[in-house]
């Protein structure tokens, strides 16, 4: 499903309109959408409030009240700068006989306090995708008055008694009044995801067509609330050009790695697994759980030798590479260990966990062949063993998944990027992000999906910005939204389950694109799937293990967004 800028669509929608599909058909469609939407939500035979704006949004609004109203929805639209003269769409209203009170002549807004105390559901339908400018005047007024009478009903909602937990009868008080936006909450830029602080949040938007940039944007992701993607006919292919897309179970269900009847462990590929240290022993032991959770046949954690007593203890189905260490970190010895083991690897990981000792750094800038200051590279070749020659045999690392203490070993080694093979898995959080960059944290969440573009396409590699709606970037340019948003997930040790799932597709057979956006799409389903057993609080990375394979199962059975 593609997600577009609003000059994208834009542009989509003059094509629709230019091609025999007209923007009267496209907010006809547009409108019962939203209508549709509030009864799949038996919203539809309540008192509804629909604020009316001037433009297309507008009309939408005025489309969804009259099919609210033809369920049953005792409808009263609210009107604010609107011209109707010759507004086909306001005439089909009056002829129902929905009340209609126009702002302008509302002294005091009283008339529309009054119905925003006493509806349960308000459509906004004010400003849509085209804002340009801060919200002022009578509209920012009408926003705050209808704001203020939502915070206060809700508020009072929390004070009242609720039916004991363990009543049969028990269930959660539903959100009333229910706020709807129209495409996007009014004041919501659709590019940049900057909201105006008159800008009403919504419970639901129901957008038209395809998903648009800054709803997956914070701050605007805040106010979208749950997001429905209505289609009103307009013709895909008039999106072929657009690089961004937000991942589908459709789109995981045809990158899945096939499981053959007749297949052994080695049909499912190796994974060797780079991590852990004294003080970050369990990452090792998530990343190589999920590894395995995800379906790889083999799964070797290469760990300092002091660690394994712990890990084996933990992890039963991994197998181990123990290396030379000091102290429990990795020290540039352990390399030769490395370099005899890994052509029989598919894919490899590399630093969950791994600390940021000085020894340890110096371990991954030679094994990533990133040594700075002149330092001869080996990458690609086998370090000498005593008593030999030194050997110029190469050995070329497989696809390689970087994360962690891996990204910030890379951050110390200056133009790091002009000597790191292509085509690996980066897997930074935004401040793993700024310090690869050079900026600040802000600003890399300031425009999630161009930071993961520009840094994929000036490193060469696969870059996948991890935190709510993780990004996944490719060098050419295409580039996926994870469709979740999970606060559960924000607990250590879920980045170390991720980057083993996305070993264990590129171990699979996948390629570091699809790879990363298969293991981040499933991720983040486990996670859907432990919020509804456990909640978003009280979540460990160990709870998302089980949970891998039954969202491989969801996926495999029927789509779940």
């Amino acid at each position: 499903m593609k997600v577009v800028t609003v000059e994208e669509m834009r542009r989509i929608e003059r094509a629709a309109d230019e091609s025999g599909h007209s923007y009267a058909a496209m907010m006809e469609n547009a409108g019962r959408a939203v209508a549709e939407a509030c009864q799949q939500m038996h919203l539809d035979e309540e008192r509804v409030l629909i604020l009316i704006g001037p433009g297309n949004n507008g009309g939408d609004g005025l489309v969804a009240g009259r099919y609210l109203r033809e369920a049953g929805a005792r409808v009263t639209c609210y009107v604010w700068k609107r011209r109707v003269e010759g507004d086909e769409n306001f005439r089909l209203v009056e002829e129902l006989g929905i009340p209609v009170i126009w702002a302008e002549e509302d002294e005091g807004l009283t008339a529309l306090r009054k119905l925003a105390a006493e509806t349960e559901v308000i459509v906004d339908a004010l400003l849509g995708t085209g804002v340009s400018r801060p919200i002022e005047g009578l509209l920012k007024e009408i926003l705050a008055v209808v704001s203020d009478e939502v915070t206060r009903r809700r508020n009072e909602r929390k004070t009242e008694p609720l039916s004991a937990p363990s009543s049969p009868a028990f269930t959660p008080p539903p959100n009333r009044p229910f706020v709807v936006a129209v495409d996007v909450p009014s004041g919501l830029n659709c590019d940049s995801g900057a909201v105006d602080p008159a800008t009403l949040p919504a419970d639901l938007t129901v957008t038209f067509g395809f998903p648009k940039r800054g709803q997956f944007q914070f701050p605007g992701a805040e106010v979208v609330g749950r997001l429905v993607v209505a289609d009103i006919s307009i013709p895909p292919a008039l999106a072929d050009e657009v690089r961004l897309e937000v991942i589908t179970p459709a789109m995981v269900q045809s990158l899945l790695p096939a499981r053959p009847l007749g297949a052994h462990k080695g049909t499912f590929g190796r994974a060797l697994i780079v991590a852990g240290s004294t003080n970050y022993t369990g990452a090792a032991g998530l990343a190589g759980a999920a590894a395995t959770r995800v379906g790889t046949g083999l799964v070797t954690l290469a760990v300092a030798s002091s660690l394994h007593p712990i890990l084996a203890a933990k992890v039963s189905e991994t197998t181990f590479l123990l290396l030379p260490h000091d102290m429990g970190s990795l020290v540039p010895d352990a390399l030769r260990v490395l370099a005899e083991h890994l052509p029989n690897y598919q894919a490899l990981l590399v630093g969950p966990g791994l600390g940021r000792e000085r020894e340890t750094v110096a371990f991954v800038h030679e094994l990533l062949g990133v040594e700075p200051g002149g330092r001869r590279e080996r990458i690609g070749f086998r370090p000498a063993v005593e008593g030999e020659e030194e050997s110029t045999a190469p050995i070329t690392l497989p696809p390689t998944v970087i994360d962690a203490d891996g990204l910030n070993a890379l951050a110390e080694a200056p133009r790091w990027w002009k000597r790191l093979p292509p085509g690996n898995v980066l897997t930074p959080h935004p401040g793993e992000m700024a310090r690869l960059v050079g900026r600040k944290v802000a600003d890399v969440e300031a425009d999630r999906v161009s930071t993961a573009q520009e840094a994929a396409a000036r490193w060469k590699q696969v870059v996948v910005l991890k935190g709510a709606y993780t990004v996944v970037a490719e060098p050419e340019g295409s580039t996926v939204i994870n469709p979740f948003a999970n606060p559960g997930l924000a607990t250590a040790g879920s980045g170390d389950v991720l980057a083993g799932a996305i070993v264990g597709f590129l171990a699979q057979g996948l390629p570091p694109f699809a790879a990363a956006a298969v293991g981040v799409y499933l991720h983040g389903l486990a996670g859907e799937v432990v919020r509804g057993e456990l909640g978003v609080a009280g979540v460990v990375a160990g709870d998302l293990l089980p949970a891998l394979p039954q969202a491989l199962r969801r996926i495999s059975q029927k789509p779940v967004f």
